[in-house]
């Protein structure tokens, strides 16, 4: 584990180098991993597992759609995919990643099948964090650890098979074993990390709620649309609308600011583009702070999360999620979106 410098602060961080694979793989050689739940990051994080040459099955419900895509997937009923119970029986590692919903309703058959000396692992703080909302208290005498990669499954699987890594966050909650963040890195390193750095459970999942309400997606949606829906009622097309808005941003511009950042990005556009985004960024910053100041608060004090337990856990959730997805999907500016995709000359 190497400390890392981060502009004044120093960080526990753990790369690739330091930690190659061959030592994740000795490390975790007796083990049997299962995964649990095939839906957002089972899938990513169990295909590197499985391709970097670590025991790996699946446990998920028979006749499931996501038991079909396990099969599709090259997983095999009865040798690498089983029943939930038959998966958590054989591990010694169970990746726990069913939503969070999901979580709290299957913890009591989880909790069965931990006996001593096995671990938990999370790529979420979410049930951990809030054990009083979701109920979900670990046994003392297994190891409680978590992996969070920085993206989604896809995401994770992709740049997996383009020989690059996304970053992970790992943390301890527990340490009965005392090889704990041995397994926890070896994990990090196996589902593929391009490095890992240091948190704990709460911190996970505070950053990561409040990102994923902020910048990462609800604040970015609510800026494509206030900038799309001005330019359109001020009589610019449609097509233009978007590519002013979005496609430009995530197209050309953002790439660039993931290789380079931001700085680098004002210094190589023309001077009007430097002198306009100089002069409004700190407007947009003062205007939003204190969004994120109160969508921080709300996450710190649980009652997002309840929020999230309580909409995610009613029986018409799946049909009330697809009404809001509907509503986003034929907006004016995401049909837009749709079209302009098509025209992409790799599409045609």
């Amino acid at each position: 584990m190497a400390k890392i410098k981060f502009g004044t602060v120093e960080e526990n961080v753990v790369t690739r180098e330091e930690f190659p694979l061959a030592k994740a793989q000795v490390v975790l050689k007796n083990e049997t991993i299962a995964v649990i739940g095939y839906g957002v990051q089972g899938p990513g994080q169990s295909l590197n597992l499985r391709d970097n040459g670590f025991n790996v099955i699946i446990g998920q419900r028979k006749g499931s759609k996501s038991y079909d895509k396990a099969v599709r997937d090259g997983w095999i009923p009865g040798e690498t995919l089983f029943e939930i119970e038959e998966a958590c029986q054989r591990a010694t590692i169970i990746q726990f990643l069913l939503s969070d919903a999901g979580q709290i309703s299957l913890w009591p058959t989880v909790k069965k099948h931990l006996t001593a000396g096995k671990a938990l692992y999370f790529s979420h703080g979410f049930g951990i964090t809030f054990k009083e909302r979701t109920g979900i208290i670990p046994p003392a005498d297994v190891d409680v650890i978590l992996v969070a990669p920085k993206g989604s499954g896809t995401s994770l699987r992709r740049m997996f098979l383009l020989g690059r890594g996304l970053n992970s966050s790992y943390a301890i909650f527990q340490d009965a074993s005392g090889r704990a963040w041995e397994r926890a890195v070896s994990l990090g390193i196996g589902v593929g990390s391009g490095y890992l750095f240091e948190t704990d459970f709460k911190r996970e999942v505070f950053s990561d709620l409040t990102g994923e309400r902020g910048s990462l997606m609800g604040a970015i949606q609510g800026l494509f649309a206030a900038q799309f829906e001005v330019l359109r009622s001020k009589g610019h097309s449609p097509s233009e609308a978007f590519n002013e808005t979005v496609e430009e941003l995530t197209q050309s511009l953002m790439p660039l600011v993931a290789e380079n950042g931001m700085d680098w990005m004002y210094a190589n556009c023309s001077t009007t583009a430097q002198r306009g985004a100089l002069d409004w960024w700190k407007k947009f910053h003062d205007a939003t702070k204190p969004v994120f100041e109160e969508l921080y608060n709300e996450v710190a004090s649980g009652r997002e999360a309840q929020r999230s337990i309580d909409s995610n856990s009613k029986s018409d959730y799946r049909e009330k999620l697809e009404e809001e997805l509907k509503e986003l999907r034929e907006s004016e500016m995401w049909t837009v979106g749709a079209t302009v995709r098509k025209l992409r000359p790799e599409n045609n």
